[in-house]
């Protein structure tokens, strides 16, 4: 176990990256990238923490920020929860904590949105709390190099390879490092397919390399159910102003902003309804110029192709129908029906959106 530990902080000291939340123990920016990187990439979420920073540079900004433009600032990262909590732990700390970001791994797991994982890693980078992380990556090395097979999806699994994760910290060194190290293997070197086993620095006592089994650690038999759902988006357009709702609780991209949403047709308003099947009467390989609308002063604009868009547990096939609303009266019941408003483009483009709206809106030159 001295070995391994010193191996990977050797490994690390040659080969890790230079990454701005490595040069400060400020708890608050240690905690900030945490969040950022939960399910994400180093690569897509450098930039949002670099314009967070210099957005909130400390957490009473943050606190101070509308929550609004906080989710705005998320676009494009998704779990929107994340950038909520984030947001309510920075009042909390503010209010509670006199805006002093706690570093002690017991205050921190008082914190909403702070699981054992991130209260580890903050307590450990910023006041080298004798404390063992344990992420996606950590998981992997241990599982591999020792041969556990708990299943790390099972609650007796993560507390088995809590215990291994806290034996191996080195006694009378910094936390930091060590931690930093593992992670960083298991990111770089240990990786999910094709690890680099030849130039492994721990091969010779991994389990898995001597079994051949590194494809088959860690264990984890929980697989997700993926739902699939068909969106149609009516995009309606009133003299230059686009209707917009916020998204309510209950369902995906809470607080942010979509247009009106047809997903089960019968439940539709007449409206939308007579929106859809001139749609059906003219596919989009045949909709040649604006098409009236029977009974409603709208005309359909235009009907896009079917968007495919992949979240954790659903998959969506969407499409968008852009349709021109005539008439002033139609335009105030359609908000109304719709919960929604009519937002200028500039409006548009300061709303927090899905992803999936912002590159829509993008293509038609908005966002």
């Amino acid at each position: 176990m001295p070995h391994f530990a010193a191996a990977l902080v050797q490994w690390y000291q040659a080969h890790q990256r230079d990454l701005p939340w490595r040069h400060t123990q400020d708890p608050y920016l240690i905690w900030l990238s945490e969040v950022i990187l939960q399910q994400t990439r180093v690569a897509q979420g450098l930039p949002y923490y670099q314009r967070f920073v210099e957005a909130y540079p400390t957490v009473a900004h943050l606190a101070q920020a509308p929550e609004q433009e906080v989710l705005r600032r998320w676009q494009g990262l998704g779990y929107y929860s994340r950038a909520r909590n984030l947001h309510y732990t920075a009042q909390l700390v503010v209010r509670d904590w006199g805006g002093q970001f706690p570093t002690r791994y017991a205050d921190l797991r008082q914190l909403k949105g702070i699981g054992p994982y991130t209260a580890a890693a903050v307590a450990s980078f910023s006041a080298n709390e004798a404390v063992a992380v344990v992420d996606g990556n950590v998981y992997r090395v241990l599982a591999r190099v020792f041969g556990l097979e708990a299943d790390i999806a099972t609650p007796k699994g993560q507390r088995a390879f809590a215990e291994l994760a806290a034996e191996l910290l080195p006694v009378g060194q910094p936390s930091s490092t060590y931690n930093q190290a593992i992670m960083e293997f298991g990111a770089l070197h240990c990786k999910p397919a094709a690890p680099e086993c030849p130039t492994c620095p721990v091969r010779e006592s991994c389990v898995a390399f001597a079994s051949k089994r590194q494809g088959a650690l860690p264990v984890k038999s929980k697989k997700l159910k993926i739902k699939q759902r068909e969106f149609s988006y009516l995009v309606f357009v009133y003299q230059g102003r686009w209707l917009l709702r916020s998204r309510p609780a209950g369902d995906i991209w809470q607080g942010l902003y979509d247009f009106a949403l047809v997903e089960d047709p019968d439940e539709a308003p007449a409206a939308w309804q007579a929106v859809l099947a001139t749609a059906q009467a003219h596919p989009l390989l045949n909709l040649e110029g604006p098409q009236a609308v029977a009974d409603f002063p709208l005309r359909l604009v235009q009907v896009s192709g079917v968007y495919r868009h992949v979240l954790t547990h659903q998959h969506l096939a969407v499409r968008f129908l852009e349709v021109e609303v005539l008439a002033p009266g139609l335009a105030a019941e359609l908000a109304q029906v719709a919960g929604g408003e009519w937002f200028t483009a500039a409006q548009v483009h300061q709303l927090p959106k899905p992803i999936l709206i912002a590159n829509y809106l993008q293509e038609r030159g908005v966002e």
